[in-house]
């Protein structure tokens, strides 16, 4: 059985609100794009949602592998990296005046994601 403490239920809420603002930027990329700064075009925003749609999967496979009663340390690493490059997406978006400042937000939260994903994948596999 999985010990569900404070860093399981940190990484349960860090895969919801991956799930909720994937669909969110799947469903709505424009106003997304808007949130953070982002230039809204027929162009940016198909593949701002093709972005969402996979945060929005990686998501939901980390909440699926925190939810089996076994661990699935592969699914738990690579959604790790899924952050960390998130971070690093966002992050060079905001360097290259993408995306305005208010999106570093955005880019500390997956980093701080993907090292807590990480330590939590290090203790359970």
């Amino acid at each position: 059985m999985k010990s569900k403490n404070r860093l399981y239920w940190a990484l349960f809420g860090i895969s919801v609100i991956t799930i909720v603002s994937g669909l969110g930027q799947l469903v709505m990329p424009g106003f997304v794009l808007g949130l953070i700064g982002g230039e809204s075009t027929n162009t940016t925003d198909h593949f701002f949602a093709i972005v969402g749609m996979f945060m929005f999967l990686f998501g939901g496979a980390l909440l699926h592998a925190l939810m089996s009663a076994v661990n699935h340390p592969v699914v738990v690493f690579w959604s790790g990296l899924q952050k960390f490059g998130a971070a690093m997406a966002v992050g060079l978006g905001v360097l290259n005046h993408v995306f305005s400042p208010l999106a570093l937000l955005v880019a500390g939260f997956d980093l701080l994601s993907g090292v807590l994903i990480i330590a939590y994948w290090i203790k359970t596999k």
